[in-house]
């Protein structure tokens, strides 16, 4: 059934990523700023046009979308039976709500922000979690598979409805007039425009996985989506908040012709997302198994399907620094006020992934020296459902050949660009994480044979601790290696944390 569910997600969440996501990250804070230094009522007028504009349109992409359901879900999962698709459709179509629903609410969550506010914008994802953990406790008992997608409606309501008192005190005032001549609301859809398209490629991309995965093994679906949501948090922490903190910098810098420093700034950004990402990618690696457990927990699966996950989950490991550098890349084309390039490059990755999955697909269903090679490697042996790992593999295939293209376009447009100011430096982290891995996989050996990994605090106490000693490590390795990272994380927590300040 949960296959089903992560199913009947994908679109819904495809309109709600492609439709708001875009205009609020490239359009809308911009655009509001602008004129609230000039005029705050004409703000408010331009965000209450934009807010009716974009409910009208989320409102009938959504209605013509709830009634085509079911001819969706046949596209994105032929494999299912048609007792599976008739529930998918079902829950695709409670869910078109949540997109109108959180379209508003993040939009009010972009003004916010920019007054702010950002206690209540923060506090907002958490009650859009607890409604899906109220759909999982309360719902599902009562109203089965259903449950849980009255439980993301009701997320999406109290994220809406926590935000609505501050943005009223703010002074905004709802209107029930719209115009979609309006000069702002026109600029708004030509800098949300490319931005959109990167965004809907990347959703096709997972729609694509998803549709493909349909068609192997029951769980597949699941499976893969699990160990996609384990590892997607690394590049949230890491990549895209250093990204979009960089951002403005390098507009700023652009804008002054400071090309050398826009450069200098890319380096320095590029090296901190690689330095933390590539030996958080080891360690995950061989502590795959330990976080599947952890996280999902240590009875929710057998031990073939906990495998499986984990696998999964070590093979996106794979491609998780080239995902860090894409978000990196595209801010960067971004402040060169080039949108076609990244929007290009994520088009080209919709024709390669579904060749690579499924060329994967036909290695992994039979007995070969590729699928023996991933067995021994991800010590999978004894498992069915092999093809699973095709998924994961073509993603983190596809994301490394993105990051390729765009570096090369990338040196295209900057000329003074040169990739051995990152390819020595990566290099000397490789080295670095290789020999951090090698010890932590010795510690984890130990840990195991004393502690056991039967109970599940155990298992919790067991990972924290083989984590921790593999970042410490990590961290004494570059040190000795002399990567200079090491000393601008250690200046930083200092200044963070007054640590200094205290001992005087």
């Amino acid at each position: 059934e949960l296959d089903v569910y992560y199913t009947s997600f994908r679109i819904p969440d495809f309109v709600a990523m492609v439709f708001m996501m875009g205009a609020i990250s490239v359009a809308v804070i911009p655009i509001f700023t602008e004129n609230l230094i000039k005029d705050k009522k004409k703000a408010f007028d331009y965000f209450a046009n934009l807010l009716n504009l974009f409910l009208i349109i989320l409102t009938v992409i959504c209605s013509i979308l709830f009634i085509f359901a079911p001819l969706l879900i046949s596209v994105i999962a032929p494999g299912f039976s048609p007792e599976k698709k008739e529930i998918a459709v079902m829950l695709t179509r409670i869910m078109f709500l949540s997109p109108i629903i959180m379209g508003a609410s993040n939009m009010i969550s972009a003004v916010l922000m920019v007054f702010k506010r950002f206690l209540i914008t923060s506090f907002s994802p958490i009650l859009y979690n607890l409604g899906s953990i109220i759909g999982i406790l309360l719902f599902v008992p009562y109203f089965g598979i259903s449950g849980l997608a009255y439980g993301i409606i009701l997320g999406a309501l109290m994220h809406f409805f926590i935000q609505v008192p501050a943005l009223f005190e703010l002074g905004f005032k709802f209107k029930n007039s719209f115009s979609f001549l309006d000069k702002d609301f026109i600029l708004t859809l030509k800098l949300t425009i490319p931005r959109a398209i990167g965004l809907a490629a990347n959703q096709i991309n997972l729609i694509i996985i998803t549709a493909i995965g349909s068609l192997l093994a029951a769980g597949s679906v699941t499976i893969f989506n699990l160990a996609n949501d384990l590892a997607m948090p690394i590049i949230g922490l890491i990549a895209i908040p250093f990204s979009t903190a960089v951002f403005p910098v390098f507009s700023m810098l652009i804008s002054k012709g400071d090309r050398k420093g826009f450069l200098d700034r890319f380096y320095i950004t590029a090296k901190q997302i690689l330095f933390l990402i590539i030996p958080i990618s080891g360690l995950c690696y061989i502590l795959r198994a330990h976080l599947v457990r952890v996280v999902f927990g240590a009875g929710l699966f057998d031990w073939s399907a906990t495998k499986l996950t984990a696998a999964c989950f070590g093979i996106f490991m794979i491609g998780l620094s080239a995902q860090g550098l894409i978000y990196l890349l595209s801010k960067s084309f971004y402040a060169l006020k080039n949108t076609v390039i990244p929007a290009t490059v994520s088009l080209v990755s919709i024709a390669i992934l579904p060749f690579l999955a499924m060329t994967f697909v036909h290695f992994l269903k039979y007995e070969n020296a590729f699928s023996n090679s991933l067995i021994y490697i991800l010590r999978i042996d004894q498992v069915s459902n092999l093809a699973v790992l095709a998924l994961p593999l073509a993603m983190s295939i596809d994301s490394i050949l993105q990051i390729i293209i765009l570096m090369l376009f990338f040196k295209s447009k900057v000329k003074e660009f040169e990739f051995s100011k990152l390819s020595g430096f990566v290099l000397k982290v490789i080295i670095a994480t290789i020999i951090t891995v090698f010890l932590d996989y010795l510690i984890r050996q130990v840990f195991g044979g004393y502690l056991g990994s039967e109970r599940l605090w155990v298992l919790l106490l067991q990972t924290s601790i083989v984590g921790s000693l593999g970042l410490i490590i990590y961290m004494i390795v570059a040190y000795f290696m002399k990567i200079e990272e090491v000393k601008h994380l250690r200046d930083y927590i200092i200044t963070q944390t007054g640590f200094l300040n205290s001992k005087k």
